[in-house]
């Protein structure tokens, strides 16, 4: 048994991997944990489409990739989350690119960002990170099956957070039309979201061998922090022992997604919170890692389920197992 941990590295855990004729999407892959996550990939050989909302970073990634002449082909596509028109659209086109898709990695996210909404008119944090890729998700699960038809499962990635510990999800208000908005609690429901999504789409897909993971990637210095002011920065590292943040590099970061998506030590398994490359266990009083149980409810998991099938206006993909 491959034994990893907190400093793992995305060339560890995918060492002696052979990923050719596979094919990954991952989001949010203009910089950070997704170029991370994309280079692992190709490197094993995967075709990955890098998505992305800004053209120019998008383009910029994707040259740097390319001249690493890695083995695996790339290839690039325009998501913007916080637009369910254009998440439709872009995923009409991504299935026409992919009829089968074998990995999704949804990497893009929005962090203790000031109030705002998308263009539906969802809170911004909850929107994008969780109501733009529940409906992407959904709208390629044909892709994803077609995926697992050959015998091999196919994986849904979700980045979620430990702060997912700063709140539940909030089914009264979840967008903030009641009450006062405060940044790290709305980021902390969208957290929550991801993990509970991952534990609902699990549940209807893994007859048809598509599983589905929530990871927490730790804490890295990347362009999600771009929102935090020193009052943030110390907030967090009053959460850590001694005050003082454990960061991990980029490499270190993005390894938990990359073990999530090809580890073959969670075949057969799903609905999962993973931290530091391994299964987390349930969240004590004063722990720092862990999963909280809000997060796996699964009766939580269906409620948000039937909620998100209404916000994105259809039903996405199907009853449970």
């Amino acid at each position: 048994m491959r034994e990893f941990g907190f400093e793992s590295t995305t060339a560890e855990v995918i060492a002696g991997q052979d990923l050719s004729g596979r094919v990954a999407l991952v989001t949010g892959a203009s910089a950070g944990l997704g170029v991370e996550t994309a280079r692992a990939l190709a490197g094993a050989g995967a075709t990955v489409w890098l998505l992305a909302r800004d053209r120019a970073k998008l383009d910029a990634a994707l040259a740097t990739l390319r001249a690493e002449s890695l083995p695996g082909r790339l290839e690039s596509a325009l998501l913007d989350l916080a637009d369910l028109d254009q998440v439709r659209g872009a995923a009409e086109g991504l299935l026409e690119a992919c009829p089968r898709i074998d990995l999704l990695i949804n990497n893009a996210g929005v962090m203790a960002c000031p109030h705002g909404e998308t263009a539906q008119g969802f809170e911004m944090q909850l929107g994008t990170n969780h109501i733009g890729h529940f409906l992407f998700t959904c709208l390629l699960l044909p892709a994803l099956k077609a995926g697992a038809a050959n015998g091999r499962e196919a994986r849904v990635v979700n980045l979620s957070s430990a702060g997912h510990r700063f709140s539940a999800l909030n089914f009264d208000d979840p967008n903030y039309r009641q009450r006062p908005y405060e940044k790290w609690q709305a980021y902390g429901q969208s957290k929550t979201a991801n993990v509970l999504f991952s534990v609902a789409l699990d549940a209807r897909t893994q007859g048809a061998g598509v599983r589905s993971f929530a990871v927490h990637p730790g804490a890295i210095s990347t362009e999600l922090g771009r929102h935090m002011d020193k009052e943030d920065m110390a907030r967090m590292a009053a959460s850590f022992p001694g005050g003082k943040m454990a960061f991990k590099t980029v490499p270190q970061g993005a390894a938990t997604s990359v073990w999530a998506a090809t580890a073959p030590e969670l075949e057969g398994r799903g609905g999962l919170y993973l931290e530091d490359c391994h299964i987390a266990e349930a969240a004590g009083a004063d722990s720092l890692g862990g999963v909280q149980a809000w997060a796996l409810d699964p009766v939580a998991a269906d409620r948000l389920w039937q909620l998100s099938e209404e916000w994105v206006g259809q039903s996405s993909c199907g009853n449970k197992a």
